[in-house]
């Protein structure tokens, strides 16, 4: 039985990756903050689906997230197959108006904690050659965003290193995908405060149809998924238009 480890599944596209992988027939680790989802969503996943479930309580901003994980997974002696980096939040607003400390926090999350978890466990996958990783990034990885300026670089980064480790991996039978879903259904979105937005309400997906998207073609061994032809075209419009009339753009659609 392989095993996959999902962070931030308690809601969103991490709930949905949960349930698409144990329906698949994976055992499932699961990480968020919310111990009393966590326990929920672990006796509802074992008894529809018949798989094992163990959870971790982790706050993932936090600079020891990553080895407090990796401590749990040697205890438990498990081997991990499959991991989806899928945590992530947003601050939204001019960037002289939104709180640094939520930005920082979001550094740490989406940059640090991502590329030390990311580390550990590769290791541990070119040991026995391998291995699928998902690391979630956005449309914004492609288009500098007025309003999103630290979440779209730290998905940025994200991308760009997701797409180094392609390269250096090579025919190791490890493969790394990069989901870059746009407006999606999600808690995440309404904590983000922009469901209202014209941008959200002409592209939105429901999660299930993201992860379903991204499943198979991460099987694949795909390197970049985009879902949802409206994504697919924002990010063709945003390699051809200067970045100064994508600016415009992008602060008219969040209002």
């Amino acid at each position: 039985m392989k095993t996959v480890l999902i962070t931030g599944t308690t809601s969103g596209i991490g709930k949905a990756f949960a349930e698409k992988f144990a329906d698949e027939g994976y055992d499932l680790i699961l990480v968020a903050r919310n111990e009393q989802k966590l326990k929920q969503q672990q006796a509802a996943l074992q008894e529809n689906y018949h798989v094992a479930v163990k959870y971790i309580v982790q706050d993932l901003t936090q600079e020891s997230a990553a080895g407090l994980i990796m401590a749990d997974i040697d205890k438990w002696k498990v081997t991990i197959d499959v991991l989806v980096n899928n945590a992530g939040f947003n601050e939204c607003g001019f960037f002289v108006d939104t709180r640094l400390d939520r930005e920082l926090e979001m550094i740490n999350m989406h940059i640090r904690f991502v590329t030390e978890l990311t580390k550990r466990i590769l290791v541990h996958m070119k040991e026995k050659g391998y291995g699928r990783i998902l690391n979630v990034g956005s449309t914004g990885s492609f288009i500098p965003s007025p309003t999103d300026a630290v979440y779209s670089a730290t998905k940025a980064y994200i991308m760009s290193f997701s797409n180094a480790l392609c390269g250096e991996l090579g025919k190791a039978g490890i493969k790394v995908t990069t989901l870059c879903p746009g407006a999606t259904e999600t808690e995440f979105a309404a904590k983000a405060n922009i469901q209202n937005t014209l941008l959200f309400r002409i592209a939105v997906m429901k999660p299930e149809k993201v992860v379903g998207i991204a499943y198979r073609k991460m099987m694949k061994g795909r390197r970049l998924v985009i879902p949802g032809i409206y994504n697919k075209l924002l990010v063709v419009f945003s390699k051809v238009m200067p970045i100064s009339l994508t600016n415009r753009i992008t602060i008219l659609m969040m209002k």
